[in-house]
């Protein structure tokens, strides 16, 4: 049975691109639909929860029937009841228009017998009275005849002019019927996509699935996630990408995932995955509140630049960005670039700084020229526009005795943008392996959500 076709939904979320090196969150399935085995406990999880998640689609399926069907004859005899009526109405209607000239004239016709009638009997009593009475008797029944037309009728109807309604009912229309409720509704015991992996983010869980009927060519991927404590799944993502980064979800909860797809040039929506359940133990990036500023979201993941004078640096809460995560930006709304303007990581939280284009700190500019221990690189990416995401990946890759360059600490820093990267090594004096985020605009306007 296909499921429920569903609007655009309220998405909550950004999509991001795939983490290097990341590994599932817990919970996650780490199967992947190419002959490659599971893990025995994992195996032994997916066997265990074969039969409960067959008996519950049943009984979904089944409800999911009985309502579809239920509510197509409700409907069904709706629209039959009001073309009864319409038809009724237009007989109705017929019929009123049809009889008014022939009530006209059989009025007309009741009239001149009437009043011929009436002359009759003036003229049988003129005869039979005295002289005096007949002479003005007949006087007066010679003029009434000669101002009355005895001879003339009003024009009657001809009768092939006259309606003779009948109904016309094509028997056929049961027959098509018949065989379109026939061919309604399918019952699918496999569906075509299936969730592949979950990776943990702060504050949130990217989710990836794959097709797995080769035959079904999608159109659209629709995704659902619920609390596992909770009783109905809720949209998260409809659309063409086969990955989605949830946001706003809380550490160390079971959450449940499931995605359906849409075939190329359908309307319905296939089955729905095996629900799976993913979690992450990451907590939340949250910027520092209280900066005059910066005003920012409930959850404090989005921070927009408003129109206060006052200039500095927005960090993160606290030091949670680690080495071999993802730490993402996304500009949700711009303003007046400012070659000042930063995006980026640093070691420590440094006051009385109106940038990020200083010691001990990595960033890049609206403009897209990078900084490092604020010195510019040559390299240079893409100008920072609306909807623009920029990434920063880090790992280790020296930890021990100090280089040639100063320092005993190296980590090697990817940051891309609009799809073009720049990878360099970052020199420290100190071992740093979680960083603060931070970021400041020199205008207001500008609006920037962090995960």
């Amino acid at each position: 049975m296909w499921g429920p076709s569903g609007g655009p939904p309220a998405a909550a979320a950004a999509h991001g691109g795939r983490d290097r090196g990341a590994a599932p969150a817990a919970g996650g399935s780490g199967e992947h639909r190419g002959g490659a085995e599971l893990p025995a406990g994992a195996a032994a999880a997916v066997a265990g929860a074969a039969p409960g998640a067959a008996t519950e689609s049943a009984t979904l399926t089944r409800d999911v029937l009985e309502q579809h069907f239920n509510d197509l004859k409700g409907t069904l005899k709706k629209l039959l009841d009001e073309r009864l009526m319409s038809l009724l109405q237009e007989v109705d209607t017929i019929e009123q228009e049809s009889i008014k000239p022939l009530d006209e004239c059989q009025k007309l016709i009741e009239h001149g017998v009437s009043t011929a009638d009436d002359l009759l009997r003036e003229g049988e009593s003129a005869i039979c009275g005295d002289v005096e009475q007949h002479n003005e008797k007949l006087c007066s029944f010679t003029k009434k005849a000669l101002h009355i037309q005895l001879d003339s009728l009003p024009e009657v109807p001809s009768l092939v002019d006259v309606p003779c309604l009948s109904a016309q009912l094509d028997d056929c229309l049961l027959t098509i019927l018949r065989n379109e409720i026939f061919r309604h509704g399918t019952v699918a015991s496999h569906p075509p996509v299936q969730l592949e992996e979950f990776v943990e983010k702060p504050g949130g869980i990217l989710v990836r699935w794959c097709k797995v009927d080769d035959d079904f060519v999608p159109q659209d991927y629709r995704l659902q996630y619920r609390k596992s404590t909770a009783n109905h799944f809720e949209d998260v993502y409809v659309g063409s990408e086969t990955e989605f980064m949830v946001l706003h979800i809380d550490p160390n909860v079971d959450y449940q995932f499931r995605v359906c797809a849409r075939g190329d040039g359908r309307q319905e929506w296939s089955p729905w995955s095996v629900p799976q359940i993913g979690r992450t133990t990451l907590v939340p990036h949250e910027w520092t509140a209280g900066l005059e500023g910066y005003s920012l979201s409930s959850r404090r993941n989005i921070a927009l630049r408003n129109d206060s004078q006052s200039c500095g640096v927005l960090y993160s809460k606290a030091p949670t960005y680690f080495c071999g995560q993802t730490l993402t930006f996304r500009i949700e709304t711009v303003g007046q670039p400012d070659r000042r303007d930063s995006l980026g990581v640093c070691v420590e939280q440094q006051n009385g700084y109106d940038s990020l284009q200083r010691d001990k700190a990595v960033c890049i500019s609206t403009n897209g020229a990078v900084f490092v221990n604020g010195k510019e690189m040559t390299n240079q990416l893409p100008a920072v526009t609306s909807g623009s995401t920029v990434t920063f990946d880090m790992e280790v890759v020296q930890l021990g005795p100090p280089s040639t360059e100063g320092g005993n600490f190296k980590l090697r820093v990817t940051i891309s943008s609009n799809n073009r990267e720049v990878v360099f090594d970052w020199v420290l004096d100190q071992c740093c392996v979680s960083l603060y985020f931070g970021c400041s605009f020199s205008y207001p306007g500008w609006k920037v959500l962090v995960f």
